[in-house]
């Protein structure tokens, strides 16, 4: 069987090359050209049995039209199986209807998706009332990857402070904060969060004693607008945190308001490299690599390196 290939989406062009390298595959840029109208053309580079496509999924409309773009022409230039990795997944969210007249974007984008690809590895998808992210994509193979081993070799390595407290937002990020902590031989505790809308948001904790004097890590998943993170670091301030650092697997908010982050207090905002941004610090090119590791023994080439 052939050795794969890997092709990407022109923003994931830095991370993809960087797995490429790690892996020993050849890279190819996938071309997405906009016309005037809005319309896109899409030309793939040269397809191997296996190939593999790496799109992280942030601002995701037309990317989803590209992916799917490029698919059809991959299939039809010698692809049999079509592995996507998408380090972050849009559309998880929604994956029921909240109010009359709503769409599941979930569903709709897991058929999509699960019709154009045989495989797909993401990383801490922000899933809800979803317990499984095989349900998402009918059919086919899918694996919902955690960033938190990395995240704690990575905070290993940066030396974290004695006593440091792990601190998730609410109570989905608790088995995130419960498993880093845990790795870290840290301490946890998980704000309860009171929404008052996207960007208005009231953080509360059990026991914010707790707090006073030590210096704390807050882990999230995905911070878009930034209310989460700045009403956690104003609670956990009050309560007489040392210092606060965030910690992201998912950074989607615009880089402008890393200011902002700072002017609330926060000591460091850090992210994996999911989704591209000045933040990016924490690679997850092993984790990637180890998933992968299946489509080379099964091409008949010994496994890539680690």
């Amino acid at each position: 069987m052939s050795v794969p290939v890997l092709q990407y989406l022109p923003s994931s062009a830095r991370d993809a090359a960087r797995l490429a390298a790690r892996l020993g595959l050849a890279a190819h840029a996938i071309d997405v050209h906009c016309f005037p109208d809005g319309e896109l053309r899409v030309t793939i580079g040269p397809a191997a049995a296996t190939t593999i496509v790496y799109a992280t999924l942030d601002q995701p409309n037309d990317k989803l039209l590209a992916l799917l773009f490029a698919a059809e022409a991959l299939r039809r230039t010698g692809a049999s199986r079509l592995v996507l990795v998408a380090p972050y997944l849009c559309y998880m969210r929604q994956d029921t209807a909240f109010h009359a007249g709503e769409a599941i974007s979930q569903k709709v984008v897991g058929r999509l998706i699960a019709e154009a690809f045989d495989r797909v590895i993401t990383v801490d998808a922000h899933l809800h009332r979803t317990r499984n992210i095989k349900d998402v994509f009918p059919g086919i193979e899918a694996e919902n990857l955690s960033a938190m081993p990395a995240i704690a070799d990575f905070l290993m390595v940066d030396t974290i402070d004695a006593g440091t407290i792990i601190a998730g937002p609410d109570a989905e990020s608790e088995p995130w904060a419960r498993d880093l902590a845990d790795s870290l031989g840290a301490d946890f505790a998980i704000a309860r969060k009171i929404r008052h809308g996207d960007r208005s948001v009231e953080m509360t904790f059990a026991d914010p004693r707790i707090f006073a004097g030590r210096p704390v890590v807050l882990v999230d998943d995905i911070v878009s607008s930034g209310g989460t993170v700045l009403a956690c670091a104003k609670a956990l301030l009050s309560a007489g945190a040392k210092s606060v650092d965030a910690i992201v697997t998912h950074a989607l908010f615009p880089p402008e308001m890393i200011a902002l982050f700072k002017a609330a207090g926060l000591r460091s905002v850090r992210s994996t490299h999911c989704v591209p941004h000045p933040t990016n610090a924490i690679e997850l090119d092993a984790l990637l690599a180890d998933a992968l590791r299946r489509e080379f023994t099964e091409s008949g080439k010994q496994g890539p390196a680690s």
